[in-house]
């Protein structure tokens, strides 16, 4: 019985019949990228997706070659909503499509269960954006992270808010992830070892909406300062609620309040000068002309401004792709050595990874607010 021809042996003959072979195909080696896309982090989670895409794209026009094969880049993109459950299933997903590398995840409360499953399957993650310190904690030597952690952050800011900002009395509230508690624990500790004096530490979530209960206890006892650990989307609607009880305090938080977001959430409630931020980065005066050159192409290439981690991104698949080319191969048992040597000039400037996988001379950045736009006090290291 005579075959009937199919799609392709009708495509394929054609090709021939028009002297036109297919070209030989490109090997193509899958990065994984994980970071919330939806829910109230998904502004952050979809800057740090356009970062690590520029940089495959930047890669891919570029060129690679990898033993004496050129090579393509291809980006594998999940959604983890900021969801520890969700974020376990999605790092099961990108092991079992065999992907070099992961840049990812995006918050501590992510990234740090899904590194064991990335440890265990041998696969290199770097993390644009994971500052708790239990992430490097664990002992693993596939867990890189390209910023400055909670220790180095909220240490910094509990330094500045008795040393400089010179706050008698200070609450704190945090919203319990592995972030906003950790960062919060952090600032306690140096606010204590500085001479501060702590009045009060209430918590919230963060989903919460109302927090007139915890500001009216706060209130009563008079702080001067107010510190959240935790993100932007409550810490607008925190400001506002301030405002509205007649709390005047000066406003405090890591790199988790420290977007242009938070003018957009917080409305008129943020006087200037009101709050004061840290953010885990930051580039020395001689780097800020490339930051800069680097933040208009960025928007230039994806239609919007840099919220905080895109250069981070994009310094993570640049720093994983370097490692490749170094091992000339992207089998994660090659290159994982040449990562941990990694000696990388990026956009976020000079990386190199301590014995733990965090980031040597990570920098921080002091800012404010005025007139509705974020304002720069100081890097720090």
């Amino acid at each position: 019985m005579a075959r009937r021809p199919t799609l392709m042996s009708i495509a394929v003959a054609g090709a021939i019949a028009l002297n036109v072979l297919p070209a030989q195909a490109q090997t193509v080696i899958r990065i994984g990228h994980v970071a919330a896309t939806t829910g109230s982090a998904a502004h952050w989670g979809k800057d740090v997706e356009l970062g690590a895409k520029l940089a495959v794209e930047d890669l891919n026009l570029k060129g690679l070659k990898l033993g004496g094969q050129a090579v393509r880049l291809e980006l594998m993109t999940e959604d983890d909503a900021a969801d520890p459950k969700q974020a376990t299933s999605v790092a099961t997903r990108l092991v079992d499509a065999k992907v070099a590398g992961v840049v990812g995840h995006l918050t501590s409360g992510t990234t740090i269960p899904a590194s064991r499953i990335y440890h265990d399957a041998g696969i290199p993650q770097i993390t644009p954006s994971a500052t708790n310190p239990k992430y490097t904690q664990q002992g693993f030597n596939s867990a890189y992270r390209m910023v400055a952690h909670d220790g180095q952050l909220g240490a910094a800011l509990g330094r500045y808010a008795v040393a400089d900002l010179k706050a008698k009395s200070i609450a704190i509230i945090d919203d319990r992830t592995a972030y906003g508690q950790g960062v919060a624990d952090e600032f306690q500790k140096a606010v204590k070892a500085a001479g501060g004096k702590v009045v009060g530490r209430e918590f919230t979530n963060d989903k919460a909406t109302d927090f007139n209960a915890i500001l009216t206890k706060i209130k009563a006892l008079k702080p001067d300062l107010i510190m959240y650990g935790g993100m932007d989307a409550v810490a607008g609607p925190m400001l506002r609620q301030m405002k509205q009880l007649g709390v005047s305090a000066r406003f405090m938080g890591g790199d988790g309040i420290c977007t242009s977001e938070l003018v957009k959430l917080a409305g008129d409630a943020m006087a200037d000068g009101q709050v004061v931020c840290a953010e885990a980065g930051g580039v020395a005066k001689d780097r800020e002309a490339g930051m800069n050159a680097w933040r208009a192409r960025f928007r230039d290439k994806t239609g919007q401004d840099v919220v905080v981690y895109a250069p981070y991104a994009y310094d993570a698949v640049m720093v994983m792709a370097a490692a490749m080319q170094k091992a000339d191969s992207a089998d994660p048992k090659k290159y994982l050595p040449e990562l941990q040597k990694t000696q990388y000039n990026g956009v976020t400037g000079k990386i190199a990874f301590d014995q733990r996988g965090d980031l040597k001379e990570g920098a921080l950045t002091l800012f404010t607010y005025k007139a509705g736009k974020k304002d720069p006090i100081k890097v720090m290291k």
